[in-house]
């Protein structure tokens, strides 16, 4: 394939979280689509960055498009299920992620995937990208995506991009500092972690992790004394006695000299190797308080070459995970004030040209330094979660150059607002726009600035495989009769989208207008019965009497489902309630999934 030059309607360049989403999603429109991605597993932060145990979009009405078929494919294939650890209702073996992903590549005739390059040109004419060259070959397309992990394909074609933070003049942010200071000269971006997969060998001996260079056990001391070690671990716990390590108090994220990320390839590899050190210096001072029952994970990830000939043990990722990149200047731009709650209410504003839901609060890391943002946090279904918000299809577009569109943690958003738009399953979503974008593009002959976005969004919300949710509604799942009609009214009367989230569909719906495909089913949940306890609004406790095993236990009830928030909002405190649902040990909650006592 040396030098040969490849065709196709989409190229994909980077075999993220998005990137994979878009091939997908612009193979299955019908476009003649080539995917090439640098690593031999896809999906990025979901897989080959570690990051199984997601965070975002996990009430059960955001669980839609791409993002909501990978969960349930989830839910078919781990053995254990994903009740597993406490940061996320979400915990997964990252080569079963990685599975899915390559089996729906694998199911599309009309997608090419290449992996193991990385772009090294991109071919212009004018304003327009028309390929890229790779080291053994060059792709033309009528359409380029770029999916990187940091936004490569902007840098090599000269685009505008942004990279560092922007000043409250530049917008008005509340979050941004007045001045640059200590902390913006720092940590011009978010730190990376390199993540690390140990594992629970019982009462095996694990192999000894030896120390990295530079190991300086000071910078750990104390990275888990507020929680404990046992709780430390199942913070990320997988299954299989898998823990994901991605700690960020005295823990593996690592940002000295993060710029040199854009200096050249030299300053790069020589911050990774760096990041990569960090992090098995952590497993090492892990294992070292904690003994060789712990030990890093082996075969997790292929083995890998990484950085000037040094191997990759197989516990550790095969890259970092980026939490921000070189950033488009688009058409528009998402800013902090684009992802807050308006005044009284637990969304924010809707976006006429949204293409993509997310509702994470706000997080941002810098290692040894409290960074304190505008809250848009809300508690909902016993538990807190984030306020809604919507990515709009211009920030995927660059302002002068054609033919190109973003689909990563690349897209127009400020410094500030990137920490609530990175998350997996935000990116997955804004890579599933930009794989349909890419495809009615070719359809209709039009550069992406030029597609209609109503258009857009109607191929989104009625894919016949995927159907993404465009409008934030949290009481109206995809498979209601009536979700279709609300999305679109709610585009077409944006002023009547209600501050609370919750669609205005005059009859309530029942508990059984929610079983079906996109629902969990009730033959994987537990029978409890007990006694509920109203601490506050949405805190609730449940002192379980049965079953005998967990008898006297109190653990939280916590859901996803809007209509069994609705019941428990309406329980009486110290009643008696008979719960269906899944008891997680790590979080110490029930996730109920059906409830029956005096609220019926």
């Amino acid at each position: 394939m040396v030098n040969e030059i490849l065709t196709a309607d989409v190229l994909v360049v980077g075999g993220g979280t998005g990137g994979t989403a878009a091939a997908i999603q612009s193979a299955r429109r019908g476009a003649k689509t080539i995917l090439v991605s640098e690593f031999p597993m896809l999906g990025g932060m979901l897989t080959s960055a570690g990051v199984s145990v997601p965070d975002g979009n996990e009430v059960l009405a955001f669980q839609t498009g791409l993002w909501g078929a990978f969960l349930r494919e989830l839910q078919q294939r781990q053995p254990g299920g994903l009740d597993n650890s406490w940061v996320s209702f979400f915990s997964y073996d990252p080569r079963i992620g990685a599975e899915i992903f390559a089996d729906w590549v694998r199911e599309l005739p009309n997608l090419r995937w290449i992996s193991g390059q990385v772009p090294k040109e991109v071919l212009l004419i004018g304003n327009s990208v028309t390929g890229v060259r790779f080291a053994d070959f060059t792709v033309k397309a009528k359409i380029i995506l770029d999916g990187t992990e940091l936004g490569e394909i902007l840098e090599q074609a000269d685009v505008p991009y942004r990279w560092g933070w922007e000043l409250q003049s530049e917008w008005g942010e509340p979050s941004a500092p007045v001045d640059f200071n200590f902390l913006t000269q720092r940590y011009p971006v978010q730190a990376p972690t390199w993540v690390a997969i140990m594992q629970d060998f019982g009462e095996s001996m694990a192999a000894e992790i030896p120390p990295a260079p530079n190991y300086d056990p000071s910078k750990f001391a104390g990275a888990w004394d507020e929680y404990g070690s046992l709780k430390f671990l199942n913070y990320g716990r997988l299954p299989g006695g898998l823990f994901m390590i991605n700690w960020p108090i005295c823990g593996n994220d690592y940002g000295e000299g993060v710029g040199r990320l854009l200096e050249s390839e030299q300053a790069k590899s020589d911050f990774l190797r760096e990041c990569r050190y960090h992090s098995q210096n952590f497993a090492h001072f892990i294992q070292n308080q904690l003994g060789r029952r712990y030990g890093l994970a082996e075969n997790v990830f292929p083995s890998l070459l990484y950085g000037g000939g040094n191997s990759v043990p197989t516990g550790f990722a095969l890259h970092p995970y980026y939490r921000e990149s070189r950033r488009l200047i688009g058409l528009t731009t998402v800013r902090e004030q684009d992802i807050l709650p308006v005044d009284g209410g637990t969304v924010a504003s809707l976006n006429l040209d949204a293409i993509a839901v997310g509702n994470y609060a706000n997080d941002h890391h810098y290692p040894g330094v409290k960074f304190d943002l505008q809250p848009k946090s809300i508690r909902w279904g016993g538990r807190w979660t984030g306020t809604p918000f919507t990515i709009p299809y211009h920030c995927l577009i660059p302002r002068e150059t054609d033919g190109l569109l973003v689909c990563e943690k690349n897209i127009s958003v400020s410094h500030i607002a990137n920490g609530a738009t990175r998350l997996q399953p935000v990116v997955m979503g804004i890579g599933q726009a930009a794989g349909m974008a890419a495809a009615m593009c070719v359809e209709l002959n039009l550069e992406p600035r030029d597609l209609p976005v109503r258009m857009l969004q109607l191929a989104l919300l009625e894919d016949k495989y995927s159907p993404q949710a465009i409008v934030p509604l949290f009481n109206l799942l995809p498979n209601h009769t009536d979700w279709l009609h609300w999305q679109l009214y709610y585009l077409n009367n944006p002023e009547a989208y209600p501050t609370t989230g919750n669609c205005d569909y005059h009859a309530r719906p029942k508990q059984d207008d929610y079983v079906g495909k996109n629902t969990p089913t009730l033959r994987n949940s537990n029978f409890f019965t007990g006694i509920f306890q109203r601490i506050a609004p949405q805190d609730y406790r449940f002192a379980i009497l049965t079953p005998p095993q967990n008898q006297g236990q109190k653990c939280e009830l916590v859901t996803l489902a809007s209509h069994i928030d609705s019941l428990l909002e309406a329980c009486l405190h110290e009643q008696p309630l008979q719960v269906w649902g899944r008891l997680n040990q790590q979080g110490n909650w029930i996730l109920v999934e059906h409830l029956s006592g005096q609220t019926q």
